[in-house]
This record gives C-alpha cells, structure tokens and sequence, in this order.
C-alpha cells in the first residue's frame, strides 16, 4: 500500500488508505493514499486520467472502492453517498459544472435545502435571497439572486459553484479545478479565501493543472500518475520542472512553440462592432498566419465578441469583412459558410456530444461531405476520422469509444479537429487549454501553431496571460466591453496588459 510519509507536523485531517477502483477494463485506482493535514492546503495533481477526480468521488461517496479505507480524524469512516459526505463535513467544488439552467442563482445555491417558514413550510424566498447576496459579497462579487443561471457564462457557473462549495461550511473542501474558467482577479479573491479557511482550521484540497497557483496557495503536493500514487512533497521543496517530471514521467520543453511566420494578408476584419452593452465599438483585423491573442478579466466581453462574430449573437452595430468583403452572419450556419470555426470555451456544454462516440463527434460539422443522397457513406466517414485521430494524436481505444471516456485533453483535441474537416480560413479559440493538463496543454499549443503555419488565421481567448503572450503574434485587451490595449509580440508585458485588462492605462501599438 502507498500512502504519504508521516512527519510530526500538524494533525492528519484526512487519511485515504488503500483506495483501489476498478472500471469495466480499466484500472483507475491502485492502492492510492492520501494525507491531508488540519488547517493546510494540500494540491493533487497529475494528467489527465491520472485518477485524481476518481480517487475525490470516492472520497465524497460517488463512487464505492474496491479496497482501502477512509479516516477523518483518525476515525474509520464510511461515505456511501454525496449527502453522507457533506454530513461528515466534506464539500467539493466540481470540475463538471451542472447547474439547473431554468432556476435561480439563489435557488440553485440552496436546492435540496431551501429556508422554510417555520409554521408554513414553504420556501422563504426572500430569505434565501438575502443569504445568497451575502455569501456573494463575501467573495467581493455584486449579483443578482433572481438572475436565471441559464444566462450565465462559464465564470459566473464557475463561480456559483465556489460559493455554492463554500456554503456548507465544511471542514474539508475539495477545489477540483475551480479557477479553470476564472481570471486572475477571481483567482486572487478565491486565494484569499482559502487562506481565510485554513487560518480557521479548514482543509482544502486542491487540484489543477495551473502550476503556478500550486506554488502560490499549497503547503504540500501529491503526484499521481497513471491511478498509483508517486509521491507527496512539501511545495516549497519543488520547482516546476522537477513537478513535471513527476507527473508526466518524461520531460516537457518548449511549452510555448511559438515559431515566426510570415503573415500574409487580411482574413477578417472588424469595424465599430458592438452587440448591445456587452461590446462596444471594436474594430481590428486578423492576418492569414497571425495568432492574434485576445485578454482580458472576467466580464470584459472577450466571449460576447468572438460569439458575435460566430451568429451566436446579433450584432446591433458595425461591420465584418471577410478577404475583403462585407458579410452578414446571422447564424453559426453561416459563419462556417464563410469559413469560420469556433472553438467553444465549454467543450461538455456546446463543443461535444458526450454521449455520442468519437466518430460522430469528429465528423459532426462536416457530415454532409460524406453523405449521398441522405446516406451516409459510412467508408469515407471512416477514413476521414482515422486521419484525423492519426493527425491529432488522439489517444483512444477506437472511432466507436463513448466521448466522455475520453480524458479532458484528447476531448479537446476531438473538438479541435472536428473543426478542421471542414477546412476554416479562420479559426476562433475560447480557452483552447481549459482544464486539462500540462502535457496536453503542450500539445494543443504545437497543433496552434501548425495551423498558423499552414496559413490559417487564429483568434485566441486565454484567461492565462503566460499563454496569451507565450503563443500570440500580436494581442488586443478588453474591458468592459472596449478595446483598451493592443501590442505587438515584442512589446508583450504581463503587467502592461493587466493595466489595461482593470481599464487605468489605456494603451495602442
């Protein structure tokens, strides 16, 4: 049995020992252990399909081990359900977000267990209303209870889901990558927090694969590696490579790949765009070859815009011209006849059908060039995909595998390369590297640049400002819907982008 090396410092919260979970064919879990001290910030980390997810739902009760035991406080415990975890005082914060679109935030907050009027029983609303504003502004953000969570983009979800966490007041707070969809505003409040909870004696465990966070906010780090256990080691004893090493087994250079290309000419360009009160009067062009990154903090627009350009949304001013031409893009449908391709920030929620097998998912938007007469040509649609597994370096079992069996970053790749079927001039990224790991972030980078280099023409949304100025030709900055910064590759300052990313120094190339 694996399990972390006991020291005399602080008092063991936690202990997982043992943790074995076996899948129809697959091993996910192997004798996995985990100690978590009182009061202390504990990071697991590894790739995708390492089991660190796996090894928190057994924690929490999802899932039920094959072997091994669970103790809180030194005492054997037994969690068969979500609902007997948070009795136990285990809350967590997911990486599937799953609101309930047609509800509240205030409702969503506390369904299951809603304020009641003593003698009536029925919710109090005005209650839970009240109580949901609070726990907002204890985390600095003003909202609106009754706002309906399906007008939410990724960051408001991710961060309902934090406060939602927060809310039970448990002794024990799982954080399984709550800050992928966050900027680094959010991140310093959400930081803040954790802090706050661990000088009151709280735990956190935290997962992610943002490694500077891990040496910002952990005091121990835990290695998993293909379901085992590979170590456990104070944070302020590793550096980054080291960290790497162990969780990919193998060395990762040149995480940015970013090679010169010559730019050719104008793809796209945007006039005096706006989209009611979410964007206003922006106007740039994009070059065929150019990584045209796009910054900015949470609520800025950067969404509202590229979906804008993609049909999502209508345009109430403004002009796109694309190779020169003025177009009128009304709809996703159209904006792939004029060769676009949008890469959604939500690849569970509108990039992929989960449920559906990698082959169905890789010919989605091109199916109709493999059909005949309605048919589909079932060959070529074959052969189609093989190419593009090969291309992509998808790592699955076959074109029949379910999707959501797939880890975080060959999903990714799937939504990436279904796109590129059908052949786009013009390819929008929203977080390209959201949630998944520092091997498959690496590959996804040199996929962007090939496509650069093959003379496609690329507009990248990152929340992580060492990719936006490790990957882009040239970056512009949004606040609050305006176009506040634009620079140049050589010119590229973490510090002079977020000036212009809060809006106090507006700034041109």
């Amino acid at each position: 049995m694996n399990e972390t090396p006991a020291t005399d410092r602080g008092e063991w919260l936690l202990e997982m020992r043992g943790i074995t979970k076996t899948f129809p064919g697959v091993q996910a879990l192997k004798e996995v252990g985990l100690k978590v001290r009182r009061g202390s910030v504990h990071a697991l980390i590894g790739e995708n399909g390492a089991g660190k997810s796996t090894l928190m739902k057994v924690l929490i009760g999802m899932y039920r081990p094959d072997a091994g035991e669970v103790l809180l406080a030194g005492r054997p415990v037994v969690i068969p359900d979500p609902a007997a975890a948070l009795r136990q005082g285990i809350s967590m914060i997911h990486q599937e977000l799953n609101p309930i679109p047609g509800m509240t935030i205030a409702e969503n907050l506390f369904v299951g267990r809603e304020p009641t009027y003593p003698v009536l029983g029925v919710v109090h609303r005005s209650r839970m209303n009240r109580d949901t504003v609070r726990l907002f502004q204890e985390i600095g953000l003003p909202i609106d209870p009754d706002t309906r969570v399906a007008t939410l983009n990724v960051a408001e979800l991710q961060m309902l889901e934090i406060v939602k966490a927060l809310s039970y007041n448990a002794d024990l707070i799982i954080m399984d990558e709550p800050t992928s969809a966050i900027t680094d505003r959010e991140v310093a409040k959400l930081f803040s927090i954790i802090r706050s909870l661990t000088a009151k004696g709280k735990s956190v465990i935290y997962i992610s694969h943002k490694l500077d966070e891990l040496f910002q906010i952990s005091d121990e780090i835990t290695v998993m590696r293909d379901g085992q256990y590979i170590a456990t080691r104070p944070t302020a004893s590793l550096d980054r490579p080291t960290l790497i090493a162990m969780m990919v087994g193998r060395d990762i250079s040149a995480m940015f790949p970013k090679e010169p290309v010559a730019l050719g000419p104008v793809v796209l360009e945007v006039e005096g765009l706006c989209q009611s009160d979410r964007v206003k009067e922006i106007s740039f062009g994009l070059r065929r070859g150019e990584i045209l990154g796009l910054a900015g903090l949470m609520g800025a627009g950067r969404t509202e815009l590229v979906e804008t350009l993609f049909g999502l949304r209508r345009a109430s001013a403004g002009t796109i011209r694309i190779h020169g031409r003025p177009v009128v893009i009304r709809s996703p449908k159209a904006a792939i006849g004029h060769g676009l391709a949008l890469v959604s920030e939500d690849r569970k929620r509108f990039g992929l059908n989960l449920k559906g097998d990698v082959k169905s998912n890789l010919t989605l938007v091109n199916l109709a060039s493999y059909c005949s007469l309605g048919v589909i040509r079932r060959r070529a649609e074959g052969r189609a995909c093989a190419q593009q597994i090969g291309q992509f370096s998808i790592r699955t079992f076959g074109q029949e595998q379910i999707t959501n069996t797939l880890s975080g970053g060959n999903q990714q790749k799937i939504v990436i390369a279904k796109w590129l079927l059908a052949d786009p001039d013009i390819i929008i990224l929203d977080e390209p590297t959201r949630g998944i790991d520092v091997a498959a972030k690496a590959e996804i980078h040199r996929i962007i640049v090939a496509l650069a280099k093959a003379g496609k023409a690329i507009l990248m949304i990152s929340s992580e400002l060492p990719e936006i100025i490790g990957m882009s030709d040239r970056v512009l900055v949004l606040h609050a819907g305006r176009l506040t910064g634009e620079f140049q590759r050589q010119d590229l300052d973490q510090e002079a982008i977020m000036a212009c990313a809060t809006g106090s120094e507006p700034r041109s190339a």
